[in-house]
């Protein structure tokens, strides 16, 4: 993993030693590398040079405003699905007109957030979004700047969770809507429509589905100029995999000769929103394990890192491959564990039968891939606070999200009036003379 590996023996991101973070910032915590991110982003930026190309990074990987300005400072646009990330975004620095908001249930006051930030473009996602952009868009006397998402009905064969492209999935518009869309945007003095977009999903190892899905898109981009429609942009989204497990994603050179081939001839801007593959593997979560737990036969490893602190293993069975901080002794043997956290729930599992070399309580321990959603969708489960987020520059590291406090997790709660009286303490039983 770029920016990630053994110095001296000791698990290092960038120059910084694991071992020292955790000493200073305590486990459970993510760490990432700014090297890692920029290297990702210039060879994804850099496979699209010599064509009009946006990358917008896709907030929903990684929020957090460290990551997003690492990110704007390089060139980069932000790909945003909900008005706290485009706050976000707006708070990181990030151009408003290199801003495009997608998804699938934006709200009037989303709406008008993206209009009053001035972004580039919002992808539209049904007929009754792009009716409520215009009615909220002539109410201001302004134009909405429209993508047309549309679902070109394409398998992306990932997990069924994050597949985004099928005809029954709830995303974009069907196919056989188009014409009727194509005709009601003409009576929607509101609206301008400049491009079409499409996205089928996440963590996509194959180039044929998205050969497959940019081929219509071209197709579509045709009719819609044929019909009288000025496109001049297609975004062709995200999805490009990572390698988490020995998945071999196809590469993004390979990508990105594939799209422009394919869209040449047409004279579009591209827009592309790449989020797992800029970041998964620029983070770890770092932990400790608190106990080795032998149990009939079962070795288990007990961490404090726990699934609310990263819920992919819980979620989608994912695979993040878990290492020692301590880099293992040539040839130390390996045995089968189970890498579980101490949340009440036996889905709080990182890793089953998972060969490891010997690890004893008090050991560090890097979980892997952990840089796209890890921290976004960590939880206060168990009342456990969020863990906090380091990002490593070369020899320098910073917390760029702390830690929470235990009355952190409570402070935003009220009482009612009713309960707002201590209750009675019960009185102490008295011992049998």
């Amino acid at each position: 993993m770029t920016g990630f590996a053994y110095r001296n023996g000791r698990l290092h991101a960038d120059a910084v030693d694991l071992a020292t973070i955790a000493e200073q910032v305590g486990t459970p915590a993510y760490v990432y590398s700014a090297t890692a991110m920029q290297d990702s982003y210039r060879g994804f930026a850099d496979a699209f040079a010599g064509v009009d190309a946006l990358v917008c990074y896709a907030l929903k990987a990684n929020g957090n405003l460290a990551v997003i300005r690492t990110f704007a400072a390089l060139g980069a646009g932000a790909d945003v699905v909900s008005g706290g990330e485009l706050a976000r975004a707006l708070a990181a620095g990030v151009d408003p007109q290199r801003i495009v908001f997608a998804g699938v249930g934006k709200t009037t006051a989303e709406l008008a957030a993206g209009l009053d930030a001035g972004i580039l473009q919002f992808n539209v996602e049904s007929e009754p979004e792009l009716r409520a952009l215009d009615a909220l868009a002539q109410a201001r006397g302004q134009r909405a700047p429209v993508a047309l998402r549309i679902n070109p009905d394409v398998d992306a064969n990932t997990h069924d969770k994050i597949a985004t492209g099928r005809k029954h999935n709830k995303f974009g518009i069907a196919l056989t809507q188009i014409p009727t869309v194509s005709a009601l945007v003409r009576t929607l003095p509101g609206i301008a429509l400049t491009g079409l977009a499409v996205h089928i999903g996440s963590q996509i190892t194959e180039l044929e589905p998205f050969r497959a899905a940019v081929t219509r898109l071209v197709e579509l981009a045709r009719a819609f100029r044929a019909d009288g429609h000025d496109i001049r942009e297609l975004d062709l989204g995200g999805g490009l995999g990572v390698d988490y497990q020995g998945e071999h994603p196809v590469p993004v050179g390979r990508y990105a000769e594939m799209a422009k081939a394919l869209t040449r001839d047409l004279g579009c801007r591209l827009v592309l929103e790449p989020g797992r593959y800029l970041v998964a593997n620029a983070g770890v979560l770092l932990t400790r394990v608190v106990y080795v737990k032998d149990s009939d036969g079962r070795t288990f490893l007990i961490t404090d890192a726990a699934m609310n602190d990263l819920i992919r293993p819980a979620l989608y069975d994912a695979y993040h491959a878990i290492d020692p901080v301590a880099e293992p002794a040539p040839g130390a043997p390996r045995a089968p564990v189970d890498i579980v956290g101490p949340v009440c729930e036996t889905g709080d599992m990182f890793a089953s039968d998972r060969p490891m070399p010997p690890v004893e309580s008090g050991a560090l321990l890097a979980i892997r891939s952990a840089g796209a959603y890890g921290a976004v969708m960590a939880s206060t489960y168990n009342a456990r606070p969020t863990p906090p987020e380091v990002l490593v520059r070369d020899r320098d590291f910073a917390v760029v999200k702390p830690r929470a406090a235990l009355a952190d997790l409570y402070a935003d709660e009220r009482l009612p009036n009713w309960l707002d009286a201590a209750p009675p303490r019960p009185a102490a039983k008295r011992g049998r003379a």
